[in-house]
């Protein structure tokens, strides 16, 4: 757990949604895992883990680093601003899926987009 800070300074009140649980929601919308943002931060799944967590403190370089890897503003990481309404970025596991579409033969391509029309044509009403 972080020290309390031995200055007796009034708490910010940003949010409530903590730092740790804002860096693993976003994590999660855009589709990593643990592993594979700490493979693009250059750290360890046990670190992100830790940080998500708010077992440790999130200094300055790591905010940068989280939010280069995250694709996010560091003020939308930490919670000073809202994240765009309109700006929202696709999913890893969206676009994972669509990869391996695009690696289908045309006329299943076809097929699978046909059922998916029709789903999300059944998903609406």
């Amino acid at each position: 757990m972080p020290q309390k800070s031995k200055f007796k300074l009034p708490p910010l009140d940003l949010s409530k949604e903590t730092v740790g649980k804002r860096i693993a929601r976003v994590r999660k919308e855009r589709g990593y895992t643990q592993v594979e943002l700490a493979e693009r931060i250059g750290i360890n799944q046990v670190l992100v883990s830790d940080y998500e967590r708010d077992r440790l403190r999130l200094n300055a370089d790591m905010a940068v680093r989280f939010a280069l890897a995250l694709e996010v503003s560091t003020d939308e990481l930490l919670g000073l601003k809202e994240k765009p309404k309109n700006g929202k970025k696709a999913s890893r596991k969206v676009l994972r899926r669509l990869e391996r579409i695009e690696e289908l033969p045309a006329h299943q391509q076809a097929i699978l987009l046909k059922t998916i029309d029709t789903f999300l044509k059944g998903a609406q009403k």
